[in-house]
């Protein structure tokens, strides 16, 4: 399947399940992105600076939520996390690949 980068994206969602987008570019806090989702485009307002290549909510995740970005769980979030805000370490458990956080992913999101 063939994919193409449509020009005007701020942030990329790599798949309709993700809660996150990765920007294409460093972004300001107060500034107004667009993002691309399926066939629709959004706009979001970032609440923090959020640089090149890391993750932003595209939506709000509550704590002890399972992330998704590629349609694959990345994580856990550690805190509430708005729409807008830069998602990293400092809110994101990782928890793939930790045989010691099984337990906390639900049973559709183990492989």
């Amino acid at each position: 399947m063939a994919h193409s980068i449509e020009s005007g994206a701020d942030a990329l969602v790599m798949h309709e399940m993700d809660q996150v987008a990765t920007t294409l570019r460093d972004l300001s806090a107060g500034e107004a992105i667009r993002y691309r989702k399926g066939n629709q485009v959004y706009e979001l307002l970032l609440l923090n600076a959020v640089p090149f290549g890391h993750k932003v909510a595209i939506s709000p995740v509550k704590q002890g939520e399972l992330v998704r970005k590629y349609g694959e769980v990345i994580g856990c979030s550690t805190q509430h996390i708005e729409a807008g805000e830069h998602v990293h370490i400092h809110n994101l458990e990782g928890i793939r690949g930790r045989g010691d956080q099984i337990s906390t992913m639900r049973e559709g999101d183990k492989k």
